[in-house]
């Protein structure tokens, strides 16, 4: 509300208008005048004002009309209305009231009556207004939060829940952009599950595969890993972005040995129903190009480079229950895990031999 307030007198007799204007303008008021409703209602559309004093018998468009569409116009702010009027029967007054007016001021106008009126709507307009900004800050907080959480559930797809939440809080995506950076790329998926998705029913893989993520999703999360995306029972997962950490190959074989553990302990009961599956992982360290690929419904955030291939060409080569681990990611970690050497092989896709290990369990 302005300070002071700019309230408009609306009435068609000029002698009124100017007894109005004098006393409000004594009270300290902004006093604006019309002289019928059709002239009231432009003003209060181009500068609504703070109150209107609304006389009812008018040309044109008498002041219950006047008051009615004031009310009913959504895009106008709240506007308090006094009906200021000779016609005083409980009749007009349920009529004024029922149009829309907030109070109401017979004439003569007694000047005691139009100040404690006056003020009182002055007051109701104040208090309203402030809930008005309060419900707006209210908004564009709740607005704020809903675009944070559909921000952080977007990233959620890809990231461990605390490396979405770091993410926003650095309060911007550019860590998403396109960038090259080294990270321990680790691909891993079931022995088995081509043949048994050819002859099993859709209902009992798609139970399977529930189980089987169940089982490993929880340690991706658990270790901070990027989970670049589902190929049925197959995954990529990589370590050292969107987010730097300072030992992602340690990361990444830790995560493999708890996810070959968890998996193992799932094979029995398959082998219960009949189904043999087995489970192997390729891992390897490198530099890769990240980001995100897509378009605006749905994007994706990936890597790519010889790295990744690596890693999948190693988790392709690996029998069940092996981490097969390129050279340079075992050294990494040779202080922390049991590392079996497999020699040099020959990978499809591969165009020299390549040192691979197989890594058995943590030391200690």
């Amino acid at each position: 509300m302005r300070d002071p307030a700019r309230i408009l007198v609306v009435d068609d007799v000029a002698d009124n208008v100017e007894i109005l204007r004098m006393r409000l303008s004594a009270m300290g008021y902004e006093v604006d005048e019309a002289i019928d409703g059709e002239q009231a209602l432009a003003r209060i559309a181009a500068d609504p004002p703070d109150l209107v004093l609304l006389d009812i018998m008018m040309p044109k468009i008498d002041g219950l009309e006047v008051a009615r569409r004031l009310k009913a116009d959504r895009s106008l702010p709240f506007v308090p209305v006094i009906m200021v009027t000779a016609k005083a029967t409980p009749k007009d007054i349920v009529a004024g009231l029922e149009a829309g007016a907030d109070d109401y001021l017979t004439k003569p106008i007694d000047h005691g009556a139009l100040i404690a009126r006056v003020r009182s709507m002055l007051r109701i307009k104040a208090l309203h207004d402030e809930v008005q900004a309060l419900n707006h800050g209210l908004e564009a907080k709740v607005k704020a939060q809903v675009e944070e959480l559909e921000r952080v559930n977007r990233l959620r797809r890809f990231l461990a829940p605390q490396l979405a939440q770091a993410v926003i809080s650095a309060g911007n995506e550019k860590v998403l952009e396109n960038h090259r950076r080294e990270i321990a790329a680790m691909f891993c998926d079931l022995r088995g599950f081509t043949s048994f998705a050819e002859s099993a029913e859709p209902e009992d893989i798609m139970s399977l595969l529930a189980e089987y993520h169940g089982a490993v999703g929880p340690l991706i999360r658990k270790h901070e890993g990027t989970l670049d995306r589902f190929t049925g029972d197959g995954m990529l997962v990589f370590f050292n972005d969107p987010l730097p950490c300072p030992d992602p190959a340690a990361r990444a074989a830790k995560l493999a040995l708890e996810m070959r553990d968890a998996v193992a302990r799932l094979v029995p009961v398959w082998a219960k129903r009949g189904h043999s599956l087995g489970f192997g992982i390729g891992m390897a360290q490198g530099y890769a190009t990240l980001g995100r690929i897509g378009f605006e419904d749905r994007f994706d955030y990936t890597a790519i480079g010889a790295v990744v291939n690596l890693a999948a060409r190693l988790c392709s080569e690996a029998g069940d229950g092996q981490i097969l681990a390129s050279g340079r990611l075992a050294a990494a970690v040779e202080d922390i895990a049991e590392i079996e050497d497999l020699g040099e092989r020959t990978l499809r896709g591969m165009a020299r031999p390549v040192a691979v290990r197989n890594l058995t369990a943590l030391k200690g």
